[in-house]
């Protein structure tokens, strides 16, 4: 059984459907100011591994995009809860470049170690509006081979997207120890 430290819902479902044994901990952590999201997640890590007792995980993921040299980046979910996805498609009004990529981070610790780190990634494109109900976050506006991650299942999601590939790196290192 391992804690994963979210609020995000989306973000646990994606987790237990790929791991089974994980227990949603919405304790919150300081997200410092970093250029990476790995920095973010050791930081993160070392936190919540002094408030809980048991093996703990964190994902710490942005969106990165080629047309506005990486923005929002590793200040994603701040951009998201500020202006939203109206407001990424306001900022790339005109553009030609609309390719994208998103970065995952999973960190994973048992009490006394150190951290180990899991990266994924998912290279899309921008869309110029919004499609599809499914998913959270810049879901409906990042598309990959002709559909948004909104217009996906969870199953479908969890085939290509970069937290499910950081995750299930996380699973064949747990399941490599045993």
């Amino acid at each position: 059984m391992i804690y994963f430290v979210t609020g995000n819902k989306g973000k646990f479902a994606e987790a237990q459907a790929i791991l089974g044994e994980v227990v949603q901990k919405n304790i919150g952590y300081t997200e410092i100011q970093a250029d990476g999201l790995e920095e973010v997640a050791i930081f993160g890590m070392k936190e919540v591994l002094e408030r809980l007792d048991g093996p703990v995980m964190i994902e710490d993921a942005g969106m990165f995009i080629e047309g506005l040299n990486g923005f929002p980046g590793v200040y994603s979910a701040y951009v998201f809860d500020t202006v939203g996805n109206e407001g990424i498609l306001r900022l790339m009004d005109g553009m030609e470049d609309r390719k994208a990529v998103f970065r995952s981070v999973v960190g994973y610790a048992e009490p006394g170690s150190d951290p180990v780190l899991f990266n994924g990634a998912l290279r899309g494109e921008i869309t110029q509006e919004p499609r599809g109900t499914g998913g959270f976050g810049y879901d409906p506006i990042f598309e990959v081979r002709g559909r948004t991650i909104a217009e996906m299942s969870l199953e479908e999601k969890n085939e290509i997207s970069h937290r499910a590939v950081a995750i299930r790196a996380l699973k064949e290192w747990l399941a490599s120890r045993r």
